[in-house]
């Protein structure tokens, strides 16, 4: 059985553990249930403002059709009232409307005398004079009302057609304002159910086009059975006298029983509404599946969540109990720190040295006792400083639990020395949390300059000092890399000692090594800026690298370098005509691009070289200067 040692006021670490991570779960599926929620909210916005858009287009559709019926009712009326109603003049109405644009909007056109017999029509029928439309309730109204405006009514059954029709009627009067008859304009219900059905709104979706008071004059979706139904006694009518000319209407509808998300709108010219709707389920069903998905997710990391936190809270217990046996291990840590070659510090979180072996003398020149209570850090030089302490930083924080670092310090009698420390973090006993590091370190100055010397020689040619092939490679790269990025010049020079093979065999090979180290020395002089390189590039070829330098700076520093070498004066007596060491140098500067290789410079320069041998040696040549051929090159 485990016992928690704590503090009073302080709870073991493994219950807070448990707690933290029973609280990121419920936060987990608060979040996600908050989440879809929003989720849910923004479906239902946007299709709100889907039917909005819709009903606001079709408003206007519903609104130039019977404008359309208006205007030709307004023509009508005007000539019927101006010449009356008469055989003669119903023959020029026939006439008339045998001659209006064909609309597909428009059914048909139609003139009712007093009576209600039929005068005059579009529509195709025998006997017109039998035909008598007295029982209509339009023309009911009309008679009985001296209201001249148009009226719509409600949809019937066309006696020409048989097809439910919405009817567009207009009275007109005798010359002495009594009531001469009616002028009709239908227009078929399918036409606007037609129309409807073009729009992709789910597959319960419907457009319903309804007359102020209620009635259903089309529908998108319709069984037979909802054209003329009378739909007044719904919330929607009940309360229209109180709600705005056009909003959000959530209903249950009573034509199908399904839950339904509509705008509705009201033509502000005729006494007509068009409601769109889409069914809830259809818009939430896209919601439904991505919600289930996403709560599939959460459960399955809450679960993750509260695995790993049962595990967490397991290691921290097994973590406490390890502190227990370490702190009774305490005198056996010392007795070990003491007995080793290498110093043993503890170092507390304010960075304060704890402890310190007796190997601190060895390793350090200061006794234990004048390094304890002092700052660990203090004689760490300062340019290593920053990644010292960085690193303890990181330590003490519980970024990670060990690490090595090597790092100058002060000796108190050698002066700075090179020190190697493995670090190790330590954890309070009873909470587990990091109360301090130890260091275990040793000298690693021998090891050290050894590595120097070491990068040393492996970037130095051996016989001249200077750079070598392989450097010289990896410098170009960087260089040509830099110049690309920052829209640079980059020249080379490469230097070719002449007859360099005949020096050799009339003066002897030691003579030949002087003479590259001499040329070597004139090539390190002239490498005047911190990015120049002077460099071997094999046998009796020298290079000069030089970053930020146009062709103009090449061209001088190459003649510099030509002078340089003949003010040494080398004998060579087979060099005609100079007598003495010269070279032949060739110079290239590339503006680097991103579909170019630093390897072109080189062999820019090289083709130049050859140019300057060609042309007789001991002269310099840039690369734009010769123009390259097959064969050219000679040697």
């Amino acid at each position: 059985m485990v016992r928690f040692r704590r503090e009073p006021g302080h709870m073991p670490l493994p219950l807070l553990a448990a707690g933290f991570v029973a609280l990121a779960c419920v936060a987990i599926l608060v979040l996600s249930g908050w989440r879809e929620w929003e989720s849910r909210s923004a479906a239902l916005s946007n299709a709100e403002t889907d039917m909005a858009n819709l009903a606001r287009s079709l408003t206007q559709h519903v609104d130039d059709t019977f404008e359309i019926a208006d205007n030709t009712l307004t023509v009508l009326v005007n000539q019927l009232e101006l010449e009356g109603a008469g055989p003669a003049a119903m023959a020029k109405v026939q006439i008339f409307l045998k001659r209006r644009n064909p609309s597909s909007r428009v059914r048909g056109v139609f003139v009712y005398d007093d009576s209600g017999r039929w005068l005059a029509t579009t529509e195709q029928v025998d006997n017109i004079a039998a035909l008598n439309n007295s029982d209509r309730d339009y023309f009911k109204a009309h008679r009985a009302s001296a209201a001249r405006g148009t009226l719509i009514g409600r949809p019937v059954n066309s006696r020409s057609g048989g097809q439910w029709i919405v009817t567009a009627s207009r009275r007109f009067n005798h010359p002495d304002g009594s009531f001469a008859g009616v002028a009709l304009v239908t227009i078929d219900v399918d036409y606007f159910a037609q129309f409807y059905r073009q729009f992709d709104i789910g597959p319960n979706g419907s457009v319903a086009l309804l007359s102020a008071d209620g009635i259903i004059l089309a529908r998108s979706a319709d069984n037979g059975s909802y054209v003329g139904r009378d739909m007044s006694g719904t919330p929607l009518f009940r309360d229209l006298k109180s709600r705005a000319a056009a909003g959000t209407y959530y209903f249950t509808s009573s034509l199908d029983g399904l839950k339904r998300l509509s705008f509705y709108r009201l033509s502000s010219r005729y006494p007509i509404m068009v409601l769109a709707t889409q069914a809830e389920g259809d818009v939430l069903a896209s919601w439904r599946r991505e919600a289930l998905t996403h709560l599939a997710v959460d459960a399955t990391l809450v679960m993750l969540i509260a695995l790993t936190g049962f595990v967490l809270v397991r290691q921290l217990l097994q973590r406490q109990q390890m502190a227990v046996a370490l702190s009774a291990k305490e005198a056996d840590f010392r007795l070990l720190a003491e007995q080793s070659s290498d110093m043993v510090m503890r170092i507390g979180l304010e960075e304060t040295i704890l402890y310190a072996s007796p190997s601190c003398a060895r390793v350090i020149g200061w006794e234990p006792a004048q390094l304890t209570g002092t700052p660990a850090l203090g004689g760490v030089n300062a340019a290593d400083l920053p990644r010292v302490r960085g690193t303890v930083s990181e330590l003490k924080s519980g970024a990670f639990e060990e690490a090595r670092v090597i790092y100058r310090t002060r000796h108190r009698e050698k002066g700075e020395i090179w020190i190697e420390s493995a670090l190790r973090v330590t954890r309070a006993a009873d909470t587990g949390i990091v109360n301090g590091v130890v260091a275990i370190s040793r000298d690693m100055t021998e090891h050290k300059d050894l590595e120097d010397k070491l990068a040393a020689l492996a970037t130095l040619d051996g016989l001249t000092g200077i750079a070598n092939r392989r450097h010289l490679d990896e410098r170009l790269a960087e260089e040509w890399a830099r110049a690309r990025r920052e829209g640079t010049a980059l020249s080379l020079l490469m230097i070719d000692i002449d007859h360099f093979k005949s020096f050799n065999d009339q003066y002897g090979h030691q003579a030949g090594d002087d003479c590259l180290r001499a040329v070597a020395r004139v090539l390190q002089a002239h490498a005047r800026r911190p990015g120049d390189l002077a460099a071997r590039y094999g046998g009796e070829e020298f290079v000069l690298l030089m970053p930020g330098t146009e062709a103009d700076g090449c061209v001088l520093v190459g003649d510099d370098i030509r002078e340089a070498l003949h003010a040494l004066a080398i004998p060579h007596a087979k060099n005609l005509p100079a007598r003495r060491v010269s070279a032949s140098l060739g110079g290239a500067t590339n503006m680097p691009a991103a579909s170019t290789e630093c390897a072109s410079l080189i062999e820019a320069a090289d083709r130049a070289l050859y140019a300057a041998k060609d042309q007789g040696r001991n002269r310099m040549v840039m690369s734009g200067q010769v123009i390259a051929w097959p064969g050219s090159r000679s040697a």
